[in-house]
C-alpha cells in the first residue's frame, strides 16, 4: 500500500536564529547568547584545525575525561546486562515530558508541530540493512541472527530544539533508522513489522541519566542550556567537555559516525551499543567558509550525493564485558574499545535518489521513531532507554495531534515523488 504524499510547502518550518535566553537574568541572558555566538563563530573556522585536534588530542581527552567519570561513580557490582531503577526515575521522566511539552508549544503553531530532538530533517531516504553472513555466535541474536537484508527508511537530521541554519546548529547530526519486514512480536504494539535503530554523532549521550536529563530540559525551556553544565548545584563539566570533543563544524550526513550512546538486548543476558560509520573517507567541501553557507547545507550535501550514486555506512556492535567500565544507567560513559572493540556486523546500503524533499519531510512527519519498536532480543537497556517508552510515545502522539496526522506504519512501497 503506498502512502499518499502531497506538497509539503505549507508545513515547513523556516530555518530561524537560535531564540535568545529567556532566565528572568539580564547578566544570565548575556552570558547564554555571548556564550552561543562565540560557538557559531568557532564554526566558521572549525574545519581548519579540527583534523588535526581530532587525529592527535580527542581520544587521549576522551579517555581523561571518562576516567574522572568514572572515578565519582560507585561501584553497584551489577552482573552483565542487569538493570537497577533510579530513585523517583518516573518523576523526572514526567518533568522531561512536560518540559518537552512546553517548549514545543512555544516554539511551533498547529499544523507545523516539530520533534522535541533531532528536530530539522536533512532528509528520509530510502535503503537497506544487510546482515553479513559468518558473525560469530555471540553475535547472531536478533536481527543479526541469519544473513539476510531488511527494507529501511532512514532519516538524518540535526540537533534540536531548534530550526536553524546549519552552521548556526551546534555541531551534531543523528540518524533514524526504521527497518522494515521484522519478523516477531514487538515491545511497543502500534508497529507490527518494524525496528528502529537511532545514533548521533558524538559517543556519549548528552547527559547520563534521566535526572541530569530532566535538569537539562529546564534550561532548554529557557534557551539557555549553558546553564545545565555550568552551575553550582548540578554542573556537569565533563558531560560538557565529552561533547565537546565531537560537536564540529559537519560536512555531510553521510560523512559522520552515529552512535547508539544507550545500550540494547543482544539476546538474553547480553547488552551492546551499535554505531554506524562511513565506509569512505570522503570530505564534502562546505560552501563558502569562513563565511556563511547556504542554509540548508547539509541537505544539499546528502541529495548531491545520493542524487548520484549509492552510500553505505558499516553497522558495528560493542558488546558489554565490564559492567562497571560499561554501565547500562549511565549514558556518559563511553565504553572503551580496549574493553571490546566495535565487530562490523551489516552494512547499510542507501540507494541512488533523487526524491522530492518537500514528500520527504511530509512523509517524516507521519512517522514515529521509537526505540521500542523492536523485538525483545533488543530491548532498550537502562533509565534513558526505559524513560523513550513513555516520553517518545506521548510526545509522539501530541505533535502528531496538534499537526492533524495519524500514526502510520511505513511498508517499504512508498513512493516519495
Amino acid at each position: 500500500m503506498n502512502c499518499p504524499i502531497h506538497s509539503a510547502a505549507d508545513i515547513r518550518n523556516p530555518d530561524l536564529p537560535i531564540p535568545r535566553a529567556n532566565t528572568g537574568s539580564k547578566l544570565k541572558n548575556l552570558v547564554s547568547d555571548l556564550g552561543m555566538k562565540g560557538i557559531q563563530f568557532e564554526r566558521r573556522f572549525d574545519p581548519l584545525f579540527r583534523p588535526l585536534f581530532d587525529s592527535v588530542l580527542r581520544d587521549p581527552i576522551a579517555r581523561l575525561v571518562t576516567g574522572l567519570i568514572n572515578a565519582r561513580r560507585p561501584n553497584e557490582n551489577l552482573r552483565l546486562a542487569e538493570e537497577r531503577a533510579l530513585p523517583d526515575e518516573d518523576a523526572f521522566v514526567q518533568s522531561i515530558i512536560d518540559s518537552f511539552r512546553q517548549q514545543l508549544t512555544l516554539l511551533w503553531k498547529p499544523g507545523k508541530y516539530e520533534r522535541g530532538g533531532n528536530t530539522k530533517t536533512h532528509g528520509i531516504v530510502r535503503g537497506e540493512l544487510i546482515v553479513h553472513p559468518g558473525l560469530p555466535d555471540h553475535l547472531r541474536r536478533g536481527i543479526f541472527a541469519e544473513p539476510r537484508s531488511f527494507p529501511a527508511w532512514v532519516r538524518f537530521s540535526g540537533p534540536g530544539p531548534y530550526i536553524t541554519p546549519d552552521i548556526d546548529d551546534v555541531g551534531f547530526m543523528s540518524i533514524s533508522v526504521k527497518l522494515m519486514g521484522v519478523p516477531g512480536p514487538k515491545l511497543l504494539e502500534d508497529e507490527k513489522a518494524t525496528q528502529d535503530m537511532f545514533g548521533v554523532s558524538t559517543p556519549t549521550f548528552v547527559t547520563p541519566d534521566v535526572r541530569a536529563n530532566a535538569h537539562l530540559q529546564l534550561a532548554s525551556v529557557q534557551n539557555a542550556t549553558l546553564f545545565h553544565f555550568l552551575n553550582f548545584h548540578q554542573s556537569h563539566v565533563c558531560d560538557l567537555i565529552m561533547q565537546g570533543l565531537w560537536v564540529k563544524t559537519q560536512s555531510s550526513p553521510l560523512e559522520a559516525p552515529y552512535f547508539s550512546c544507550v545500550p540494547y538486548l543482544l539476546g538474553e543476558g547480553q547488552a551492546m551499543e551499535y554505531s554506524f560509520w562511513p565506509t569512505t573517507n570522503r570530505k564534502t567541501k562546505i560552501p563558502n567558509l569562513p563565511f556563511r553557507p547556504p542554509d540548508d547545507y547539509l541537505r544539499h550535501a546528502l541529495m548531491t550525493t545520493l542524487a548520484g550514486g549509492e552510500a553505505s555506512l558499516e553497522l558495528r556492535l560493542q558488546v558489554q564485558t565490564d559492567p562497571h567500565l560499561m554501565p547500562l544507567e549511565n549514558a556518559a560513559v563511553l565504553w572503551p574499545e580496549k574493553l571490546s572493540p566495535r565487530i562490523p556486523v551489516a552494512t547499510l546500503r542507501l540507494f541512488r535518489q533523487s526524491e522530492n524533499y518537500d514528500a520527504q519531510l511530509e512523509f517524516a512527519r507521519k512517522l514515529v521513531f521509537n526505540p521500542w519498536h523492536c523485538i525483545a532480543e533488543h530491548r532498550p537497556l537502562g533509565n534513558q532507554s526505559r524513560a523513550r517508552y513513555r516520553m517518545y510515545s506521548t510526545l509522539a502522539a501530541f505533535r502528531q495531534t496538534q499537526n492533524g496526522v495519524t500514526h502510520y506504519e511505513p511498508t517499504g512501497d512508498e513512493v516519495l515523488n
